[in-house]
């Protein structure tokens, strides 16, 4: 290991039958470590005063990647995060690096962490860009896997196109560092519960349907889990072009996350995820490049009323 003298120059010492002695010149292995320790308490060093820091939540402003960088490897326990699609809007003037913040988002997730990417595509030219489809696969590429592609279904679409049906809905794919480590599902009361259970039947390879579970004497449950398509009116009036509601992102962090566990919105805008974090009992991070939206989510953190 290297020591810091007093110039803070790094001095390199070996031991010799208790007598120590200065190296004159490092191994090249040695000399890789150094670098590499160096690197890594230069990205410690440079990472950037919080613009808020109270009560577990932490938001910093700057640029994602280079935020994400200074983060420990294995430290988030979920995202959740929309990013910018395509180019629909221009969030002051910034551009963001999907390809580095995938890579991140690899390397700071623990196993078993989630990431819930909420996207939509633009349409250009006639045809949706497939966006979204591409980030998907990209990230299964980088290690993740899709373990569900969910939707939020919204009541109005934004915009009225005569040629195509309305489009109300936004994908929510939800990746995983290997098996997630937590899925609390949000139950609802079912209609027919207490009455007794049908047989579940599955299809062979044949095609012909056969009794899967004889589910004999078993009757429904009072409770069961929603399905995966989220209706969710957005009530948000944050002032960003772009927020996605409080209740989606509480039911995410409920669902993926538990008490005590570190959230994460690397496009924090607003700070809808930061809030929810907040308010669910984990401790949140926001990332988010525009000064303007840092303020917005500092001052909702403020607030004294969380809903």
């Amino acid at each position: 290991m290297a020591n810091q003298n007093g110039s803070g120059t790094a001095t390199r010492v070996r031991r010799n039958n208790s007598t120590e002695t200065k190296a004159s010149m490092p191994t090249d292995a040695e000399a890789e470590e150094e670098a590499e320790e160096t690197t890594e308490a230069e990205d410690y060093m440079s990472r950037p005063t919080p613009y808020y820091d109270k009560d577990g939540i932490t938001i910093y402003c700057g640029d994602n990647v280079e935020v994400l960088r200074t983060f420990d490897a294995d430290s988030i326990d979920l995202t959740v995060t929309s990013p910018p699609y395509d180019n629909l809007r221009t969030y002051g003037g910034h551009s963001w690096d999907f390809e580095g913040v995938a890579q991140q988002l690899w390397r700071v997730m623990k196993p078993g962490g989630v990431v819930v990417w909420v996207v939509a595509d633009a349409t250009v030219d006639g045809s949706e860009t497939g966006t979204s489809f591409r980030q998907a696969l990209r990230f299964k590429e980088i290690g993740f896997r899709l373990h569900d592609t969910m939707i939020w279904e919204k009541p109005e679409p934004a915009f009225y196109d005569p040629r195509r049906y309305g489009a109300v809905f936004e994908y929510m794919f939800v990746l995983s560092n290997g098996e997630p480590n937590t899925f609390d599902p949000i139950l609802k009361q079912n209609v027919t519960a207490g009455n007794k259970l049908g047989a579940t039947y599955k299809r062979n390879s044949s095609g012909v349907s056969v009794v899967s579970v004889a589910n004999e004497g078993k009757r429904r449950n009072k409770y069961g889990a929603i399905r995966n398509v989220w209706y969710v009116i957005n009530n948000d009036n944050s002032r960003h072009p772009a927020c996605f509601p409080e209740a989606l992102a509480r039911d995410h962090i409920l669902s993926w996350s538990n008490e005590g566990d570190v959230v994460l919105d690397c496009f924090n805008g607003s700070g809808t995820t930061t809030k929810m974090a907040r308010a669910m009992g984990r401790r949140g991070i926001g990332i988010e490049i525009n000064r303007d939206y840092c303020e917005i989510a500092a001052n909702r953190l403020r607030q004294k009323v969380l809903f």
